[in-house]
């Protein structure tokens, strides 16, 4: 089982490249962060965990941008995965998207991890021109283009979102296929979409059983005749042995911490903490 740290990164505290450098130091294998591109004052769709249009955390308001961030990041860094939980890619332009995240695996020597979302605030969608209804169409055409513009010589696309012709573009990624992990509620719908369009799911803070999740998605993987496993990254509160040894048993691959956005002298020995306690579990600096 692999370890990893999200911060909701925000304007204030510690700086991410410091908490990831951090992170790294301390045997940690990951580190993610998350994405709006703006909050919308007036709202009518409703936050997954408080039932309503009031947000549970200000943070959302002060996001930071996840591929500045990352590259930040990737600068301080040579060995922790640089992941976003979640990103939300239908909320910019597929080309020039293909480009940063491209050139962010090339400079970090193949160290990228797309977790995206399908996006619950469907007023920030609209505001990008992204139909609510159609949010999942909408980013698996863009997932599918900015993947021709990786792999191909002269990349094309011809979809109802996104569309272009014959086009050089570089860098392209170190990594032969950059991974797409989906972070969403564990319904079927959601696994169906990730069997037939991505490599794993990132858990939601609120779900109520990860194992049982998990099966339905190994379910949902097999019908697709997909080979291997999916990757499954379940968001953690503190870390229990007996809970992480009935996780690895379900096919969890990665379990994620939360780290404040404090300053560095709160932040630094809450990871001396976190570490400390998941070192018998695996974690080796």
């Amino acid at each position: 089982m692999r370890f990893g740290i999200v911060l909701f990164t925000s304007d204030r505290g510690i700086t991410p490249a410091v908490a990831a450098k951090a992170a790294e130091d301390r045997g940690f294998d990951s580190f993610y962060v998350p994405e709006h591109t703006h909050i919308p004052v007036k709202r009518e769709a409703a936050h997954p965990r408080t039932g309503d249009a009031s947000l549970p955390d200000d943070r959302y308001k002060r996001t930071l941008d996840p591929w500045v961030t990352l590259g930040t990041i990737a600068a301080v860094t040579s060995r922790i995965e640089l992941s976003t939980a979640v990103a939300l890619p239908t909320e910019s332009d597929p080309i020039t998207l293909a480009k940063t995240i491209a050139t962010l695996d090339h400079l970090s020597g193949g160290r990228v991890t797309i977790g995206a979302g399908f996006g619950w605030n469907t007023d920030e969608l609209t505001d990008h021109g992204v139909p609510g209804n159609k949010r999942r169409t909408v980013l698996r055409e863009y997932m599918e283009a900015m993947r021709a513009l990786w792999t191909q010589e002269e990349a094309s696309y011809d979809g109802e979102f996104v569309s272009f012709g014959p086009s050089w573009a570089y860098p392209k990624p170190v990594q032969s296929h950059v991974p797409l992990l989906i972070g969403a509620g564990g319904t079927e719908r959601t696994f169906k979409w990730i069997a037939a369009n991505a490599d794993g799911w990132i858990t939601t803070p609120y779900e109520s059983d990860v194992s049982a999740s998990t099966a339905l998605l190994m379910k949902s993987w097999q019908e697709a005749g997909r080979e291997g496993a999916p990757r499954v990254v379940a968001l953690d509160g503190k870390p229990d042995p007996e809970k992480l040894a009935r996780w690895t048993e379900a096919g969890v691959t990665d379990v994620v911490y939360g780290m404040p956005d404090k300053d560095e002298d709160e932040v630094l020995p809450y990871l001396d903490r976190l570490a400390d306690k998941l070192a018998p579990l695996g974690l080796t600096v």
